[in-house]
């Protein structure tokens, strides 16, 4: 035994190694993802550059300026008018809806709240991708998982008109994050069950729950009776609607489901981080066969995982519908999105809580910015038929370079494994004769 204490001694090959391992991973998990979306920007930048006119010069500074505007689009650009105009704070902003054009920093703060509107839909969808990733398993059925809990929290708020609020808004809300975790338990019993592969299941789900949802408002038994020609459903009652604390109430105001999402985002790190679940579902991702020769359910916890994982995307669902939607129309139900979009961001995060948190912001700012915002600046620089199109555009190129960090890293092992010396072989008789 040496006499030197532990404290003293001098770290050896295998504890230098996974130090200097820990400190690349950690590296890693900001220079990757920054590095992600620089390159995803980038390639944005060339789409703009090559649609507009005039000469090379004008071209380069107007994908600047593109930029800029998406940024102006997202609202950025009201932490400028905060300081020169203190009564823009989180005073609510009186937008009329009869007041297309906003005077002053009235647009930017109304840019921003729905930028941040956006930003908590997806972070509530990057959890659902996130969480059923770190079990090994990809969730595609997060816009199916939605659209259920969507479907659930405008019944319950339609149905139980006369409520109270708290009661009304708690009950609409776990019904919808219940449904959502249902819809997603499918595919986890269907995984644990028979082994079917949750990328089909999910899939399949996603077009059942449409077209159910499709049917429900259009013609079933969700559909406004006051308007039978129009495909859309009932309105929530007052008493289901959540509270807005920035902006005009019934003009898409920001709500609390900011808060939800917080609160979201804090469950998802405390139950893989802190809890016996958590590190089940962790181990069956790292390695299923490992964890269930440790003892662990690996089937009970697919099930689990894909449950909260549903469940995140139902109370994205709840939120919305609760929160600013309040109704919903057949015609609409093809162009949401978010369920889709928060894959990319749960891929762009990492998943991890931190990482989906930013991610949703950034794709947040780009929904708002190029769909919405840029209809308010005086000259967009960007083509009208292309802004609404960029953000699934960059999201393409996310998902692509994160695909390839993938691949680049699986060629450098192969390069390293060809590039190690083999092991000695024996010399023949003859050799040693020689």
């Amino acid at each position: 035994m040496s006499d030197v204490p532990v404290s003293h001694r001098q770290p050896g090959p295998v504890t230098r190694f996974a130090l200097r391992l820990a400190r690349l991973e950690g590296a890693s998990a900001v220079l990757v993802p920054l590095a992600t979306v620089i390159l995803a920007f980038l390639m944005g930048g060339v789409v703009v550059f090559a649609t507009q006119h005039g000469g090379i010069g004008t071209r380069v500074h107007n994908t600047l300026i593109a930029y800029n505007q998406i940024l102006d689009g997202a609202g950025i650009n009201w932490f400028g008018h905060f300081f020169r105009h203190p009564c823009l704070g989180f005073i609510p902003c009186h937008i009329a809806s009869t007041n297309i054009h906003f005077p002053g920093g009235d647009i930017a703060a109304y840019n921003l709240s729905q930028t941040l509107l956006q930003t908590t839909t997806l972070v509530l969808t990057g959890l659902a991708v996130a969480f059923a990733f770190r079990c090994g398993m990809f969730n595609i059925g997060g816009q199916g998982q939605y659209l259920v809990g969507l479907i659930v929290a405008n019944w319950i708020g339609v149905d139980l008109a006369g409520m109270s609020t708290l009661p009304h808004i708690l009950i609409a809300i776990s019904a919808a994050t219940l449904a959502g975790a249902a819809w997603a338990g499918i595919a986890g019993v269907l995984k644990a069950t028979v082994g079917a592969h949750e990328v089909i299941s999910t899939i399949m789900l996603n077009w059942i729950a449409f077209w159910g949802a499709s049917w429900l408002v259009g013609g079933g038994p969700l559909q406004d009776p006051t308007n039978p020609f129009d495909p859309t459903s009932s309105a929530v009652a007052n008493s289901a609607r959540l509270p807005a604390f920035w902006g005009t109430p019934n003009f898409q105001a920001l709500d609390i489901s900011v808060f939800i999402a917080i609160g979201a985002l804090v469950t998802f790190w405390v139950l893989l981080n802190r809890t016996t679940v958590g590190y089940e579902v962790r181990a069956v991702g790292f390695n299923p066969d490992a964890a269930a020769y440790g003892g662990i359910n690996v089937k009970k916890n697919l099930i689990r995982a894909m449950a909260i994982s549903g469940a995140f995307a139902g109370l994205a669902g709840a939120v919305d519908m609760l929160g600013y939607l309040y109704h919903i129309g057949e015609p609409d139900i093809p162009f949401i999105q978010v369920g889709f979009l928060g894959i990319a961001v749960a891929l762009l995060g990492r998943n991890t809580a931190v990482g989906v948190l930013f991610s949703a912001l950034l794709f947040g700012g780009l929904l708002f910015g190029t769909t919405h915002g840029l209809a308010a600046v005086p000259h967009p620089v960007i083509e009208l038929q292309l802004a609404p199109n960029l953000t699934w555009l960059i999201e393409g190129f996310v998902v692509l370079f994160v695909s390839a960090e993938i691949v680049i890293l699986w060629v450098w092992n192969v390069r390293k494994k060809a590039r190690l010396p083999g092991p000695a072989r024996p010399a023949s008789t003859m050799e040693v004769a020689a």
